[in-house]
């Protein structure tokens, strides 16, 4: 397990905004740039947006000669990814107990703030070379002979919490490594953007599968979601499959006690992370 820096990861940025001619970074005090957040205020680049590490692990009794998965986790506000993603999210931890034989990959978004800017994953193209070079990286951390070919070629699993629904939302659209993106799954994750979730539904059902969570917090999304994917005459089911297989299209609502800050380690049980992984199938 390490964090290292990408060359593709989703920040530094210093583009537009999506559909807009507006710099993401359109605040400035002295030499420091800045990004004004619908929720959090202004937040500057140097301890906002410049933390281009992504955390890389192989769980023990990982097999690259087994079938093998990637699976991409992206993590919600107010998150970094020593202390959420490792400890208070567990999120190597669940994949290593769920025996699903897949490598992780998490990339640090903004750093332990109320924003949940896709940064470089807005732009089509750029998950396609970030997982390239997340290819090229876990061969070098596995050190087995052909690991990055298989890599390369492994599928993806995508796993977005809470403010990770847009830059999964934008990954998605642009379809980058759509061929080997075998499933979605949203851990309390729809604030928006339901429209790129449908379209990939519709796109992809039949060779992926998607399954979405979610407590109270992001139920109107969900609901939105759900009505379009109904007006599309797509058919999805209720509660956590026994598999999540290609064709599935499936939405949980938790308890509504459930605590949306917990979700990834508490929500309809406890390490729901672990829980879904363990139903993913891979053939």
């Amino acid at each position: 397990m390490v964090l290292q820096p990408f060359v593709n990861a989703p920040f530094p940025y210093h583009g537009k905004l999506p559909n807009s001619d507006v710099d993401f970074l359109d605040a400035m005090s002295g030499n420091r740039r800045g990004h004004t957040s619908q929720r959090g205020g202004i937040y500057w680049e140097d301890t906002t947006y410049s933390d281009n590490r992504v955390l890389l692990a192989l769980p023990k009794g990982f097999d690259v000669e087994a079938q093998a998965a990637i699976v991409v986790y992206f993590h919600g506000n107010g998150a970094t990814l020593e202390r959420d993603v490792l400890r208070r999210q567990a999120v190597v931890d669940q994949l290593q107990d769920s025996g699903l034989n897949a490598a992780l990959v998490a990339p640090q978004f903004a750093v332990d703030a109320l924003d949940s800017s896709a940064g470089r994953f807005w732009r089509p193209g750029a998950f396609a070379a970030f997982m390239e070079e997340a290819a090229a990286r876990l061969a070098t951390l596995c050190g087995a002979s052909g690991a990055r070919r298989i890599f390369e070629a492994a599928p993806i699993v995508l796993v977005a919490y809470s403010g990770g629904y847009d830059p999964a939302a934008y990954v998605l659209a642009a379809d980058d490594d759509g061929k080997r993106l075998k499933g979605v799954v949203l851990l309390d994750g729809v604030f928006g953007e339901e429209d790129k979730f449908a379209s990939w539904i519709v796109r992809h059902h039949k060779s992926a599968f998607f399954f979405s969570a979610f407590s109270p917090s992001a139920a109107d999304g969900n609901n939105a979601l759900e009505a379009l994917l109904t007006s599309k005459g797509i058919r999805f089911s209720p509660g956590l499959p026994s598999k999540l297989a290609v064709g599935t299209v499936a939405f949980l609502a938790a308890p509504r006690e459930v605590n949306h800050n917990d979700f990834v380690t508490s929500a309809w049980e406890d390490r729901p992370l672990q829980s879904v992984l363990a139903r993913v199938a891979l053939g």
